[in-house]
């Protein structure tokens, strides 16, 4: 009896998983369809399946991690996997680079599905009859081998006895060539696996410095927040305080006064009420200026990448266990590799941009779109042969419902400056103006400093620890600036 091939759907919208569940055994798959990622990785992993289909369409969709965990894995890496995608170019694109074999874009037309599954499975065929044959041949090889074995032991035991025929001797000698060579070529991997794994722990212990673990980030968070709570007065306030203090004082003192102390306690107080007006009102000027241009001060999010300088390369894990962490060695070290299709290797890096044009564009600093520069860890790493460079950029404005995707477009070569671009969905979003006067800026005078200097933790420090915990997730989405 033949088997029917096992095709596992993850369909969140029940109308269209029934839809595509009867097309499926319409077309004499075997089917398996269930709302949860979990129940369809742990159907496609027991039950050998062939194709997994998976819906990427609803909000807090597991499908990436699907994906990732499917392809990571050594029981799973062959199975196909298949997107169903709602969203624009960009998500698709994400998907095949998370590992998925095919996207099909929403709304499903069943004739497309049904052409799309069966060009999958035609390619999973091919590829399990690519690795019978190699599997043949390695078994073929190892008895070569055994074969080798008894003949060197057949030579030894009768070399006394019987002479050799030439033709078994220019045999053997082939023979023997043979096994040098794949000697040869045994050390020559050898060589370059030991290479690998050197370059690769050399790059993950760079990283690992700079790296906080999750309980690191949290703990930092709330030392942060608790800071915050205890200095919530800060050197202003107590002025101000003092000032105030001060006043209450003098107004008593003037009431009580005699005749001469009157002049000089009402000049006092004269003094003492003026510079209370001077604090609140840069006070008020500082607070509107936050309020006017908060949302145009927006974290810039850089992923950094690796790869080989000869061959282009991309460091990645060598696997993904089931519970979506990477493979370790035996010292609990994660493995990686320059080859295979594991999630890559990535740092993750923090800094701020200033929207300065109604185009999108943003101003900030070289050394964040470019974070190996100076920057004496990243730069040991090309030592080794493996070159940093830019993976993706987010940018994360207060109030902004999605991330912005942005773009470099020119760095400087003189100064830590650097513009980048991105698609605003708010045309209104106020631009901050630049001051090119030399003396826009005097020494001693106050200025408004807004930013993200600290990174996550000055956000972590203003969240709730139910959100901390949830942002410190890697697999959580990062939440909304407000």
């Amino acid at each position: 009896m033949i088997k029917r091939e096992k095709i596992v759907l993850v369909e969140t919208d029940p109308v269209t998983r029934q839809a595509l569940e009867a097309e499926l055994k319409a077309a004499g798959y075997e089917t398996f369809s269930t709302e949860s990622c979990s129940e369809g990785f742990e159907a496609a992993g027991k039950g050998q399946a062939d194709v997994v289909v998976l819906d990427a369409g609803a909000p807090g969709s597991c499908w990436s991690a699907a994906v990732v965990e499917l392809k990571g894995a050594a029981a799973t890496a062959a199975i196909r996997v298949i997107v169903l995608s709602s969203l624009g170019p960009g998500e698709r694109a994400r998907a095949l680079d998370l590992g998925a074999d095919d996207v099909i874009r929403r709304p499903v037309e069943s004739v497309v599905f049904l052409a799309r599954v069966r060009n999958q499975l035609r390619t999973k065929r091919a590829a399990d009859d690519l690795r019978n044959r190699v599997r043949i041949a390695e078994e073929g090889q190892q008895f070569a081998h055994t074969a080798f074995e008894a003949l060197a032991v057949t030579e030894k035991m009768t070399r006394d006895a019987f002479s050799l025929d030439r033709r078994l001797k220019i045999g053997l000698a082939g023979l023997l060539g043979a096994a040098a060579i794949m000697a040869g070529i045994f050390f020559l991997f050898t060589r370059r696996a030991e290479k690998e794994t050197r370059r690769a722990y050399t790059v993950i212990a760079q990283l690992e410095r700079g790296l906080a673990t999750e309980e690191t980030l949290l703990a930092r968070a709330s030392k942060l927040r608790q800071e915050s709570k205890q200095g919530a007065d800060t050197k202003e306030d107590a002025q101000k305080q003092q000032l105030q203090q001060q006043s209450e004082q003098l107004r008593a003192q003037l009431a009580s006064a005699a005749g001469g102390e009157v002049s000089d306690i009402r000049k006092q107080l004269q003094d003492t009420t003026s510079r209370l007006k001077h604090i609140e009102d840069e006070s008020r000027v500082a607070q509107g200026v936050i309020r006017a241009y908060s949302r145009s001060v927006c974290l810039l999010h850089v992923s950094v990448a690796f790869r080989e300088k000869d061959s282009g390369s991309r460091l990645r894990y060598a696997g993904i266990n089931p519970k979506g962490e990477p493979l370790q060695d035996s010292d609990g070290k994660p493995i990686y590799s320059l080859q295979g299709r594991g999630p890559e290797v990535r740092a993750d890096f923090f800094g701020t941009a200033f929207l300065v044009g109604k185009d999108g564009s943003m101003l900030t600093n070289r050394h964040v779109v470019e974070p190996w520069w100076k920057n004496d860890e990243l730069a040991s790493v090309t030592q080794e042969g493996i070159e940093p460079l830019i993976a993706e950029v987010n940018g994360y404005c207060p109030d902004a419902p999605r991330p912005l995707r942005v773009t470099i477009e020119k760095i400087s070569q003189e100064a830590d400056l650097a513009v980048v671009g991105a698609v605003l969905e708010d045309p209104n979003q106020p631009v901050i103006g630049l001051d090119s006067r030399a003396d826009a800026a005097v020494s001693g005078n106050r200025v408004v400093l807004m930013g993200y200097p600290t990174g996550l933790d000055s956000l972590l420090a203003r969240a709730d620890e139910a959100p901390c915990s949830r942002s410190s997730n890697p697999v959580a989405a990062t939440p909304p600036i407000s």
